[in-house]
């Protein structure tokens, strides 16, 4: 009689947990994936709870060895709502935002002097990446800033691109979204062989989908050997053929006031009602399974 009063608590607390599973999942928007082929989920962030999971994502605080003054780790907040909200916010006369990502480029803080020598090895402390994948479909869930004066984008990067004028090994940087004005006009970019004088791009030029309206809208890319697709609300936007990058890249949910890569602010952020945000419901990562 034990043995069957145990198993019978044991299986209402299964159920008790599951209930709550359930129960805290049921806001959870869903995915749009590309129609033609079997998904597996195999990473994602919702954003649930009221603090960053920095197990997951890391601050970007320098742009191509350079301090990156108006990159901050303050500019990063959880509604508790199951959203993160990349700030844009004003101090003592200078602008602030927020730039997360789950790995890292090995040239994009400054190296260290070898030794005692005069010497100078280019490449920063390596650290092991939070996240890297190849292939498969990226997508979050967003909604854009209101405000003129930054931007916003979603997107991968290799940790060695440029490393070679190869781009197959050395990556590609997978722009999924960039969203630059408030017209609801988006891009998709890739850009490969580094970003001195052998850099090259290819774009989808304007989006025009209809996204300033307040809502949150879903963008994604489907990676393969064949490719990019992406897609805007479960469209398809654009396509491209390559170069494809063969190695693992990580995710980046980036924002950048303009004007200080060239030096000040620009004029405009003056006239931005502050604090205005990115907001990002989710970000999911899914591996092609076999077609439908």
């Amino acid at each position: 009689m034990k043995n069957i009063l145990i198993i019978c608590l044991l299986n209402l607390g299964f159920c008790s947990l599951l209930t709550a599973q359930t129960e805290q999942s049921k806001h959870l928007a869903k995915s749009l994936l590309p129609p033609d082929k079997k998904w597996s989920l195999v990473w994602s962030d919702e954003f649930e709870g009221t603090r960053l999971d920095t197990m997951k994502w890391g601050f970007r605080l320098h742009l191509m060895q350079t301090r990156h003054e108006t990159w901050t780790e303050d500019g990063a907040e959880m509604d508790g709502k199951g959203n993160l909200l990349l700030k844009l916010y004003e101090k003592n006369g200078q602008y602030y935002s927020s730039h997360l990502q789950t790995g890292r480029n090995f040239l994009d803080r400054p190296g260290d002097k070898y030794g005692n020598s005069k010497l100078v090895w280019p490449v920063a402390d390596l650290e092991p990446p939070k996240f890297v994948h190849k292939y498969g479909y990226y997508e979050t869930r967003c909604k854009l800033p209101t405000q003129e004066g930054w931007w916003a984008a979603f997107w991968l990067q290799s940790p060695t691109i440029g490393s070679s004028l190869d781009p197959l090994r050395s990556g590609v940087e997978i722009d999924i979204m960039e969203n630059f004005s408030r017209d609801g006009v988006i891009s998709h970019n890739i850009h490969w062989d580094g970003y001195g004088k052998n850099h090259q791009h290819s774009g989808s030029g304007p989006v025009k989908a209809g996204l300033a309206d307040g809502n949150f809208h879903i963008y994604g890319v489907h990676w393969s050997p064949k490719g990019y697709v992406f897609y805007v609300d479960g469209q398809e936007t654009w396509r491209v053929p390559g170069p494809v990058s063969d190695t693992e890249q990580f995710i980046l949910l980036s924002t950048e006031c303009m004007g200080y890569r060239n030096g000040p602010a620009s004029p405009i952020l003056k006239k931005a009602k502050l604090p205005d945000y990115f907001i990002v419901d989710y970000v999911r990562v899914f591996d092609e399974t076999g077609d439908k």
